[in-house]
């Protein structure tokens, strides 16, 4: 996930209880077997609940823990419900929710990965992620690095990672229906640039390589492979795509024949494989059969469960490490339970406690942003997050617009609009107008496109997309 490498190398200094798993209940050659990942899950939930702090935070202003919240919810464990000692006024979710509606966070000098990762937690926590508060919409915050210049790209293109992030984020968290709040222009431009950054041996690495032959040539990375491969999963891809398989044999290809480890650029270890199986999971390809299951009857599933420490429950970054890692114990953990990058929250067990959490309308008179795209139909998408003031718990779609021309980052999404006030049908944006059977429509959260009016009502957290044609 959007982390420094040297901080996915940090490891707690927690005893292991009793070593490392051994698979002594199976004949040779078999794989983990279901009461073993049940098991295994058991236990890595009951670990990452250990690193609750005291006032049911996983999370601080910077890098922590909060990727827990996608393995929880993987494993079938909703974030609600973990809360130190049981107190459920500290529950998980409900401190990060007051934690993400914070102006701090994330901190002065934001990167688009905060936002994402943001994003897919929230979601897995069961909170809606444009809907955090009545002034945070994480949707919109990563609209906001859109990359004008080089559209597609989400942040400093040389940053790849930012990208991928931002397809498993726009794509992996559905809206509370579980459909896909953003529009297929978005996403389709999302695919192309990840497309474009595959490595000519079919992975992919945190760093920009389109159109460079040196950096596409160069040897891919198990991590990120894993990552963008789910990443063109949760955007639509068919597993059965030629940039899906040859990805998929990237790592089959990558697999150590005794232990069902990937020899990843940084050695063998917990993380770069729980990244390659999530991949895999996202991609509904079964990682302990077939391509991934070694002559020696290893799969990169049992490399994982063979670096967790029980009944203890945490895991090893490194085979030869004597405690558990946090990070690693994530990543795991999530790749165990079958999980991609993020999963829908589980129904809570807390008595009254929804499944979901989401600001219900807008404040009057507090600031807040709306994630909105505008496609002229002929191959020019603008993205752009709208910063904007409601005066009441709706706003219009006309007073979104308007608001779009002097406040929208990045600048240029909206520079004019037909009629300019009042209500009625909007025949023109950006001086392109209604005409030969094409008109501009709009969508909402992913509805279906329909005719677009100034009057049209826009409710907090709304993504709105603008679309020219039939």
């Amino acid at each position: 996930m959007p982390r420094p490498r040297s901080q996915r190398r940090l490891a707690l200094a927690l005893p292991a209880a009793l070593g490392a798993f051994a698979l002594t209940t199976l004949p040779a050659f078999a794989t983990s077997s279901p009461a073993q990942i049940a098991t295994s899950k058991t236990n890595g939930v009951a670990y990452l609940k250990s690193l609750q702090a005291a006032d049911g935070s996983y999370a601080g202003s910077g890098l922590s823990n909060e990727w827990a919240f996608s393995a929880f919810a993987a494993a079938g464990t909703a974030v609600v419900d973990v809360a130190p000692g049981g107190d459920t006024t500290k529950n998980a979710r409900t401190v990060y929710r007051n934690l993400l509606s914070t102006s701090g966070w994330p901190s002065a000098t934001p990167v688009v990965t905060d936002y994402e990762r943001g994003t897919l937690n929230a979601y897995a926590a069961g909170i809606d992620p444009a809907r955090v508060s009545a002034s945070r919409n994480l949707i919109a915050n990563v609209y906001g690095y859109w990359q004008t210049a080089e559209p597609g790209y989400f942040g400093p293109s040389g940053n790849f990672n930012g990208t991928v992030f931002a397809a498993l984020a726009l794509g992996g968290a559905k809206t509370q229906a579980g459909t896909a709040r953003v529009p297929q222009a978005l996403t389709d431009s999302l695919v192309t640039r990840i497309r474009a950054n595959q490595h000519v041996d079919g992975g992919w690495t945190f760093s920009k390589a389109e159109g460079n032959p040196t950096a596409l040539n160069q040897p891919g990375d198990i991590d990120m492979t894993g990552a963008a491969m789910a990443a063109l999963c949760v955007s639509g891809v068919p597993n059965t795509d030629p940039d899906i398989v040859q990805a998929k044999n990237f790592l089959k290809s990558k697999l150590v024949l005794n232990s069902g480890a990937f020899t990843s650029l940084y050695g063998v270890n917990t993380n770069s494989n729980g990244w390659g199986v999530s991949g895999l999971n996202a991609c509904g390809i079964n990682p302990q059969t077939g391509d991934f299951l070694t002559s020696a009857g290893k799969t990169p599933v049992d490399f994982l469960i063979a670096n967790q420490f029980n009944p203890g429950g945490g895991f090893k970054y490194k085979p030869a490490d004597t405690t558990p890692s946090a990070y690693s114990s994530i990543d795991a953990l999530r790749a165990v339970a079958g999980g991609g990058f993020t999963a829908a929250p589980p129904v809570p067990v807390t008595p009254g406690a929804p499944q979901w959490v989401a600001q219900s309308s807008f404040t009057a008179g507090t600031a807040t942003k709306l994630a909105l795209t505008v496609d002229d139909g002929a191959g020019s998408l603008k993205v752009c997050s709208v910063s904007l003031t409601p005066t009441g718990a709706t706003t219009t779609l006309g007073a979104v617009l308007d608001a779009a021309i002097g406040a929208a980052a990045p600048a240029g999404c909206v520079t004019s609009v037909t009629p300019s006030a009042g209500s009625g049908t909007i025949t023109a944006v950006n001086g392109k107008a209604n005409g030969g059977g094409s008109t501009w429509k709009v969508s909402v959260d992913g509805s279906a496109f329909a005719g677009a009016d100034r009057a049209k009502v826009i409710n907090v957290g709304d993504t709105i997309a603008l679309r020219w044609g039939v």
